[in-house]
């Protein structure tokens, strides 16, 4: 049988559950990464590349992620996940004081930001698909958030029709 990386992600949260049954609390990232040195990989970045996912595509191409450059993710943190509603799915850094390199996700939806010079390109734009934009549109009004005005063009490719 092949494991994917649904079923490794699966195998940390059932992980986390059963310490935390014994009164023991690891972050989502600390299990992510003791899955992947379970599964015999250097870490949960290496294992999520090797596993991937089962394909109708023959040659196995995934959905992309995004890499968007941020200075530090302490000041993007509240954009990201108080105000966009995204969750950390992991967080690697090679060693404490290196830059941070982070999973986001919401829904189907994931990107990353990182820290590193070099990745992602400062003045990038990423499209994402959002079935009911409405209602996204309805959601992020309701937050207040400074500097930010949130508006749909109509004209626009997703915008509403």
């Amino acid at each position: 049988m092949d494991l994917t990386t649904s079923d490794a992600k699966a195998a940390a949260r059932m992980l986390r559950a059963d310490l935390a049954e014994r009164q023991i609390t690891i972050s989502h990232s600390a299990a992510l990464e003791t899955v992947a040195h379970q599964l015999g990989y250097r870490d949960w970045n290496t294992a999520g590349a090797s596993l991937g996912e089962p394909r109708a595509d023959a040659a196995g191409l995934g959905t992309p992620v995004p890499i968007l450059r941020v200075q530090r993710f302490e000041d993007a943190r509240d954009f990201y996940l108080g105000y966009l509603g995204l969750h950390i799915e992991w967080e690697h850094r090679f060693e404490p004081g290196m830059p941070l390199y982070v999973r986001l996700s919401r829904g189907d939806m994931c990107l990353d930001l990182s820290e590193h010079h070099g990745d992602g390109t400062p003045g990038s734009s990423v499209w994402i698909p959002v079935a009911d934009v409405g209602a996204l549109h309805e959601e992020l009004e309701q937050k207040d958030y400074p500097s930010v005005r949130p508006g749909v063009e109509q004209d626009a490719p997703g915008g509403r029709p």
